[in-house]
């Protein structure tokens, strides 16, 4: 580590502490050359999760994102704040379980299409005719699909 104050690259470590957040480590050193302390703080180099879209393009992983498409999803419909919010976190854990640290939204929209169409049948033929891009007769296949399952 370089000195601040003079420039020499040899010190040594007085102090090691986590920080409060436990997401750093501080340390305090002291410069073999001119003998003045200073503070390090080490941290881990996070690596974003990225989703990659149909066309190819990867993004970072937005949970703000993903949680606005379902609420669109199930607007006006019976399903609590609660159910959004586990239902974003099962997501969100599925992205961050991926050993690449990505995953396709194609992956991720299969996954929420399974768990809305348990939750709700409406908010599941919402989200599948924006995410699969259904055509009219499409569209009335699943609809029809899902009355007889009832």
């Amino acid at each position: 580590m370089k000195c601040p104050f003079c420039g020499h690259i040899e010190d040594k470590v007085v102090d090691s502490r986590e920080s409060r957040e436990g997401d750093a480590i501080r340390r305090r050193r002291e410069c073999l050359s001119c003998n003045r302390r200073f503070t390090s703080y080490e941290k881990i180099a996070e690596i974003p999760h990225k989703v990659i879209k149909k066309d190819g393009i990867r993004e970072n992983f937005d949970r703000q994102k993903l949680m606005l498409g379902i609420t669109k999803a199930c607007e006006k419909r019976p399903v609590s704040n609660n159910q959004l919010e586990l239902l974003v976190d099962e997501l969100e854990l599925f992205v961050h379980e991926s050993s690449d640290r990505e995953r396709s939204t194609t992956e991720i929209g299969e996954m929420l299409m399974e768990r809305l169409r348990q939750l709700d049948k409406v908010a599941y033929v919402r989200f599948a005719s924006v995410h699969m891009g259904f055509t009219e007769q499409e569209f009335m296949a699943e609809l029809r699909e899902l009355l007889e399952i009832k």
